[in-house]
């Protein structure tokens, strides 16, 4: 067990070391929002239109959204955790299954900082 937060603190601290936590924050900000103009874009095209942006709407836009969004709200483990839930799942068994394991993955976590916090006390 002590393996493992070592080795999730130095995932954390090799991205916080390099940059303040305040411009990490705007560039995932930034990122964030940039990458949901396209999406925008599926979401209000004309549906002839739509079978063209699919693919790099759902393998593309939609994991890096999800990736900032967890990164900025969680950190890098969870984020990257939580794209490759989405990608499986959503390539195994659609859209459904990709929004439960998200749904699982925050359950989880939850799970993970009471136990976390019950052993510091």
């Amino acid at each position: 067990m002590g393996l493992l937060r070592r080795r999730i603190s130095s995932l954390e601290s090799a991205t916080t070391n390099q940059m303040k936590p305040a411009t990490k924050r705007s560039i995932l900000r930034w990122i964030h929002l940039v990458i949901a103009i396209p999406i925008l874009g599926y979401i209000y095209s004309p549906f002839a239109e739509l079978p063209n942006y699919a693919a790099v709407t759902r393998f593309v836009f939609a994991p890096v959204i999800i990736l900032a969004g967890y990164w900025m709200y969680t950190g890098v483990v969870f984020a990257v955790i939580g794209v490759a839930g989405w990608l499986g799942a959503y390539k195994l068994s659609g859209v459904g299954a990709a929004i439960l394991s998200q749904a699982a993955l925050f359950i989880g976590r939850k799970f993970w900082l009471v136990i976390r916090a019950r052993r510091l006390k």
